[in-house]
């Protein structure tokens, strides 16, 4: 919702908005991690009416012709033409430039719809609808399997960008390709080469990953989606990467954002900043009219932490796990206060030693557990 000339005259159609087709699959995701979390069974009771409308949109309003993935068109010229994270108007293109017409269906949106069919199933499997849950899992397996065959460009590395609406890839490298690793829909051998593409010259930028490679035709560094760096993307990148074992890939992208942020104003990481390559006493370049402070890219150094010392946290068996942990190297130890769960809470202090990272329990109330697996 917007206020204002534009809205009132309807120069922007964002007097009230809807055209959001990532928000329904995430509000799903989301209300699962929250189950997983804290075990709050009664909110997510009192919630599931409205889980189940969102699961439903997704299979009907969101896959108006039902080949199984979820697509955006507008229904009047006067809204956003992309309606995923990167809106621009020339956001999602061809290799050859051409921008995508249709129905579009992005990859990181099937990754997003993935994680909430089966976070869909888990809380299904809660409230005692078996049938349910053993539907949206088996779900999840077909989307899983048809997004492979679907989206995977082999030559590249990397997952299309998107398909348009004649089902053709847009065959571009893009950290979109990155943020489908966030939920597990990508094959292990496939995550393991994205990581690595999304890691090259051609769209890390030295101060982060791109929003598309500088080989793209539309690459532009000081563009808003098509070749810029923004903060949230790399957090849930490398949250992503974390997710498939490629820690060093995350601690890199960490340490670059950290370096960055680093010459911002209060260290604040902005909404994005320019993509132009990092060079010695060089700082990166500022977009002139980011967002700063924003929410999203506030959240950014908590995705990356979370990333890189594998932090979970288990309600059910009292457990707060550290998987595989790792510090970037310009950080010695962090002190995690107050991580709680309905048994108690916890304070770790985490040091860094070599390629290890230890920890050690300063605080304990309650009873939870603290591990850490290798």
């Amino acid at each position: 919702m917007r206020h204002g000339e534009m809205a009132n005259l309807r120069e922007v159609p964002f007097g009230r908005y809807y055209g959001s087709v990532d928000s329904t699959p995430l509000f799903v995701l989301l209300l699962g991690e929250y189950f997983v979390r804290t075990g709050d069974l009664e909110t997510v009771r009192s919630l599931w009416p409205n889980a189940e409308a969102a699961l439903r949109w997704i299979d009907t309003y969101g896959d108006r012709d039902g080949d199984g993935f979820v697509e955006y068109y507008r229904q009047t010229q006067e809204g956003l033409a992309n309606q995923g994270w990167k809106d621009s108007h020339d956001a999602i293109f061809h290799s050859d430039g051409r921008r995508a017409e249709g129905a579009i269906a992005l990859c990181e949106v099937q990754a997003y719809v993935y994680g909430a069919k089966r976070h869909g199933a888990l809380l299904a499997g809660a409230l005692g609808h078996h049938a349910h849950a053993t539907s949206l899992q088996a779900q999840a397996v077909t989307l899983r399997r048809k997004f492979e065959e679907m989206f995977w460009c082999e030559d590249l590395s990397v997952y299309a960008l998107a398909l348009d609406g004649a089902k053709q890839p847009c065959r571009v490298i893009s950290s979109n390709s990155g943020q489908v690793l966030l939920t597990g829909i990508a094959s292990p051998e496939r995550a393991q080469r994205v990581a690595q593409t999304l890691l090259s010259p051609s769209i890390f930028s030295g101060w982060g990953i791109r929003t598309v490679a500088l080989s793209e035709s539309r690459y532009n560094p000081m563009s808003y989606h098509n070749g810029s760096v923004w903060p949230h993307d790399n957090g849930l990148i490398a949250m992503g990467m974390a997710r498939y074992g490629q820690k060093q890939a995350a601690s890199q992208v960490f340490s670059a954002l950290f370096d960055a942020a680093s010459y911002m104003d209060l260290r604040r990481l902005p909404e994005l900043f320019c993509g132009f390559v990092r060079r010695q006493r060089n700082a990166p370049t500022q977009y002139p009219v980011a967002c700063s402070p924003q929410a999203w890219a506030s959240a950014t150094t908590l995705c990356l932490l979370q990333a890189t010392l594998g932090l979970e946290l288990f309600d059910g068996s009292r457990e707060v796990a550290f998987y595989r942990p790792v510090l970037p190297e310009f950080i010695d130890h962090v002190h995690l206060r107050n991580l709680r769960l309905s048994g108690g809470s916890v304070d770790v202090l985490l040091h860094r030693y070599g390629d290890g990272v230890a920890a050690t329990v300063t605080r304990r109330d309650g009873d939870v557990v603290v591990v850490v697996r290798h």
